[in-house]
């Protein structure tokens, strides 16, 4: 892909993903952390089963972990791409085979290699801004790039971007909601809850590109990067008569308000008592008459000091709004040339670091009562990584058709993940939370933020990871028609052992035009220290309701309960599978090709089988609960309690495990972990063709068709993976895609005109088996035309899916308020328009 190519489009993931035709991101809505840093697919694997390197050089991982990842990518760590000013660039290069023997971990899918801009003169400035059809959305976006010269061949390239996008909504009221509101409650916002893309906020990108000869034989060379933005988007609502731990009370009589098993005892809206140790004159809850408090019973605890109740706060229930400020930087410095003659070098170090600090708002800490801020800090994440580089090639003359190219070198890379504690109220255990003599088990009122729980001091930590590789590459043409590759890589980790991969290829010109090539690789992926060691509490919609899960490592104090609960045999109360493990995962790689040249048509067609051993994925949830009350059997303790915190704290009194390892933990109902739990095999076909169609003599026509067609099997199914996540993982993505691209330049006109090809997938609707969505293929359209008013300067005009094509209608659009299936792989927004400006000099 061009420059002029990769301007076309301000995201680079949107740029990508109708430009290499097995790319897919796509938006996501209420994801958790997934919503800051989109998830992105290469060939249907893993994010962070693709390497992206930047002039060569491996870029380090995003802080963000995507634990709700549509199936595909939960649990997934990889770079955050969007990070690079699309207007630094040169080009982009996809390498489509295995190649970790050569980069090391990661490289399963492929390689994607961001070649920055290295012009020593001239530069652009550039603004856009867009809308959606629907008039949400408003976008800006302004760019400028500068080339400098730095002695007669150096180059001094800088980049600076600047933009922030507006949120948008495609939601429609949710039943619940909506029947709040027909019974009276006017304080129920319409919608309640918002699907649609988040607000992105001082997004900025700075970018310098450095490069200078010492002499004829030495160049230095550096890159430095810079980016930051706030991204703050929509969370699920909560419903003023039956959110647990917030507003569900237990049954109560209809007239008093106190608890009651009697026939006639009615749903409630859960009071707090403030008083130290005794139940005051508080009724357990308010009485429900259907969705309406009884409104005296409502009016004496907003009376009494000593009674709350969360009505009084939100009494039309609340949507969080959870979001981060993300900032990325890097720096890499090397030194390249030649030595003891033709013996080529090149010595780099790269550093880089990614933080994200998690803020959530219009949310409570149940557990606090009427003093719990509505705003808070969970804490953050921040990955660092240290990579060092020796490469060396020199070309040794064999008497072959070519040299023999030799390549070799060292890789040194260190990476640090690091857990920051939230405020205290985001995960305090306040007085309504806390057991007393009066309420031995609490008051039944949840701990920590509500929505994303702080990160407690039990979690704060830094995790470190390392690892060292040598390799060796061979290529050379033993014939003018026959190239041959050999590469052997061995890789030593601190955590999870050692590994050697290797690659063999070759290239066979059966004409002058058309060629023939193969490839069989071996690979590897090795767990990052986040997957190893994070600590997280999300809430995510289960079973009908909104429910709090965990993932703990497995060698935290909670990962050792849940691995005993699942190790132990049946018979002993616990599940009989085997224990989980965590390590590499390791791959398998097939790739064949041809590639012709005739005239102006040119053409690639490759095939890939990818089989992938132990991939590593965060496990689906088993019940917390459950593995608490083994514990209490194994231990010999007697426990009555059935939630969480309850078990939490008869545990802790008795001594069979140390209450502060599980702070931040009370209202958990299921937990994950990462482990090595199901095997695939991904296989499909890439095919492109470019062509110059000439249509007038003056102008210049060009056309590229290009498709995919990929497929995902899960061969070995884990203990620990559910059914509905092996669908996601083999139909949650289209098998087929594709587009078509026509550009047309004629004097100081030029126009574009793409038609992009969605194929049929499923939806587990808020990833549940019994919500299927099969939503079927669709076609969008995209347009641009520009005219050079000047030399220099240009201004077009454009729309994206200009059709306003919207994928499937979402049938279950009234359990959470989605209008449209919302892993859409072309997104949900409809159609939307730009106008841009450039000039360039």
């Amino acid at each position: 892909m061009s420059a002029e190519e990769l301007t076309a489009q301000a995201d680079i993931g949107n740029l990508l993903r109708v430009a290499v035709p097995s790319f897919n991101v796509n938006t996501q809505p209420i994801s958790d952390a997934a919503t800051l840093v989109r998830p992105a697919n290469l060939r249907g694997l893993s994010p962070d089963n693709t390497l992206v390197l930047v002039n060569g050089k491996r870029m380090h991982r995003a802080s963000v972990i995507a634990f709700l990842g549509g199936g595909i990518s939960d649990g997934s760590q990889g770079p955050d791409i969007s990070t690079i000013p699309a207007a630094a660039l040169k080009q982009v290069e996809v390498l489509r085979d295995g190649a970790a023997s050569q980069y090391g971990s990661d490289a399963i899918a492929g390689v994607m290699n961001f070649i920055l801009n290295d012009a020593s003169e001239g530069g652009s400035i550039s603004g856009k801004w867009g809308q959606t059809y629907a008039g949400d959305g408003d976008n800006y976006q302004i760019s400028a790039n500068i080339g400098l010269p730095v002695g007669d061949t150096g180059y001094l390239n800088l980049t600076a971007e600047y933009g922030e996008s507006n949120a948008t909504s495609r939601s429609v009221q949710r039943d619940d909601a909506a029947a709040l509101i027909a019974a009276g409650n006017t304080a129920v916002a319409n919608p309640a809850q918002i699907w649609g893309q988040p607000n992105v906020n001082d997004d900025l990108k700075l970018l310098v590109n450095f490069g200078a000869d010492l002499d004829e034989n030495h160049k230095i060379y550096a890159i430095g990067t810079y980016a930051s933005r706030n991204v703050d988007g929509g969370f699920y609502f909560r419903n003023p008569t039956n959110r647990g731990g917030v507003y569900a009370g237990p049954l109560v009589d209809p007239v008093t308000g106190f608890a009651s098993r009697a026939n006639n005892a009615v749903n409630s809206i859960l009071v707090g008592d403030l008083s130290t140790n005794n139940r005051g004159d508080c009724p357990a809850g308010i009485p429900l008459n259907g969705l309406v408090p009884n409104a005296a019973i409502l009016a004496s605890v907003k009376a009494n000091p000593n009674c709350f109740s969360f009505v009084e706060l939100f009494p039309g229930g609340f949507t969080p709004r959870f979001g981060g400020d993300l900032k990325d930087r890097s720096i890499t410095a090397g030194l390249k040339g030649k030595i003891i003659g033709d013996l080529h070098y090149d010595l780099s170090y790269r550093f880089g670091r990614n933080d994200s600090d998690f803020f959530i708002n219009n949310t409570v800490n149940a557990s606090l009562g009427p003093s719990t801020p509505t705003s808070f800090n969970p804490g953050g994440y921040s990955q660092a990584e240290n990579v060092f580089n020796a490469d060396f090639s020199y070309g040794l003359g064999l008497g072959l058709a070519s040299d023999l190219f030799i390549s070799f070198g060292y890789e040194y890379r260190d990476e640090a993940f690091t857990i920051r504690p939230g405020n205290p109220e985001s995960y305090a255990l306040g007085i309504l939370a806390q057991p007393t003599t009066a309420f031995p088990t609490g008051q039944g009122f949840s701990t920590s933020s509500n929505g994303f729980g702080g990160f407690s001091t039990n979690a704060r930590g830094t995790f470190k990871e390392n690892n060292q590789a040598f390799y060796l590459d061979l290529e050379t043409d033993l014939t003018s028609a026959l190239s041959v590759q050999g590469a052997v890589r061995y890789e030593d980790t601190k955590s999870f052992g050692n590994t050697t991969n290797y690659k063999i290829g070759a290239l066979y010109k059966l004409t002058d035009s058309l060629r023939l090539r193969g490839t069989y690789s071996t690979g590897f992926h090795a767990p990052t220290a986040g997957q190893a060691n994070v600590i997280n509490v999300t809430t995510q919609f289960s079973n009908g309701m909104l429910q709090d899960e965990g993932t703990f490592p497995l060698n935290s104090a909670a990962g050792l309960i849940a691995s005993n609960y699942i190790a132990d045999s049946v018979a002993n109360g616990g599940l009989g599978l085997a224990r989980p493990t965590l390590g590499s995962e390791k791959s398998k790689s097939i790739t064949a090709g041809l590639a012709g040249d005739f005239g102006p048509v040119s053409f690639t067609l490759d095939y890939f089988n990818i089989k992938l051993d132990g991939r590593i994925s965060r496990s689906s949830t088993i019940n917390f609960t459950d593995a608490l009350r083994h514990l209490a059997r194994t231990k010999g303790v007697t426990v009555t309690g059935t939630t969480t915190g309850q078990l939490l704290a008869q545990l802790g009194a008795a001594n069979a495990l140390n209450r502060a390892d599980f702070t931040g933990f009370e209202d958990l109902s299921s937990f994950a972990f990462f482990n090595n739990d199901f095997d695939t095999r991904t296989q499909g076909i890439d095919l492109i063709i470019n062509t110059d169609l000439n249509i007038t003599e003056t102008g210049r026509t060009k056309l590229t068709l290009a498709g995919n067609y990929t497929e995902t099997k899960v061969t070995d199914q884990g203990a620990t993976i559910a059914a509905v996540r092996v669908r996601q993982l083999e139909e949650s993505l289209p098998k087929y895609k594709g587009f078509a691209n026509l550009t047309h330049e004629q004097g100081r006109f030029r126009g574009l005109l793409r038609a992009n090809y969605f194929g049929s997938y499923y939806e587990a609707h808020l990833d549940d088996d019994t919500l299927p969505i099969d939503a079927g293929a669709r076609v969008t359209m995209d347009a641009e035309i520009g005219y050079e008013i000047m030399d220099g300067t240009e201004i077009a005009i454009g729309a994206q899916n200009f059709l306003d094509t919207y994928p499937e209608k979402n049938p279950y659009a009234g359990i959470a308020g989605a209008e449209y299936s919302v892993i859409s792989p072309f997104g949900f927004n409809g159609g939307s328009y730009y106008i841009k400006a450039r000039i360039s000099f």
